[in-house]
């Protein structure tokens, strides 16, 4: 199997070495601008590679993707308003734990309030939320063993699939040669894993409040 076409992609690389040369440099170069507050240049660059609009800098601590930037610079609502063309998930958080419109309001752009505000087409209560998070990252470490603390990956969170007009995401894991497409039903999480390399590695979990189960194995 390959990746599903329809899904946004998490990107959980955080270490440098997970990219190529020339993806450092267009990650680096987006992430510069971005930090110098020089927005059209960043919006040149979103055009060029639209994809790149949730990323952060390879190696960086602090996970600020553009919009946390121009939150925190707290841009013109029409770079805003260009950005968001973009599809930016507005519930990411960096790793200080903020989404953008917290960003945003702690400087005190009020302003951007109403852009920043996530739109939620899923909701899901937050004690759900929490838990399906968790089983989903027990599950993670399970399938693939060490690779998540030696690529130092960042996990999907949930609450982007709360976000997404279709709430189907593709996380792919570095050495894997595969990874988990997540999609979310209700208050249910389905959770399909495999190696492309291994036969009948494939594994299907349903993930609720209760606890993490699998229904379907042996289909790769």
């Amino acid at each position: 199997m390959v990746r599903p076409v329809a899904a946004a992609d998490w990107d959980g690389r955080t270490l440098r070495g997970g990219f190529k040369d020339h993806d450092q440099v267009e990650r680096d170069g987006l992430a510069d601008a971005a930090r110098d507050g020089r927005w059209p240049d960043v919006l040149a660059r979103l055009a060029k590679s639209p994809w790149l609009v949730n990323a952060w800098r390879p190696g960086g601590s602090s996970w600020y993707t553009p919009m946390h930037q121009a939150a925190w610079h707290g841009a013109d609502p029409a770079v805003v308003r260009g950005l968001l063309a973009f599809g930016p998930w507005l519930t990411l958080r960096n790793a200080y734990g903020d989404r953008p419109f917290d960003i945003a309001l702690r400087g005190g752009y009020t302003r951007l309030a109403g852009l920043l505000t996530p739109v939620i087409r899923n909701p899901l209560p937050t004690d759900v939320l929490t838990t399906l998070e968790r089983h989903l990252h027990a599950l993670v470490r399970e399938r693939v063993a060490n690779l998540v603390d030696e690529e130092r990956l960042r996990l999907p969170v949930l609450d982007v699939l709360t976000e997404l007009p279709d709430p189907d995401v593709w996380f792919a894991v570095p050495g894997m040669y595969g990874g988990f497409h997540l999609v979310l039903h209700g208050e249910e999480l389905e959770v399909s894993s495999w190696w492309r390399v291994v036969e009948g590695s494939g594994r299907r979990h349903r993930i609720t409040a209760e606890g993490c189960f699998l229904v379907e194995q042996g289909f790769v």
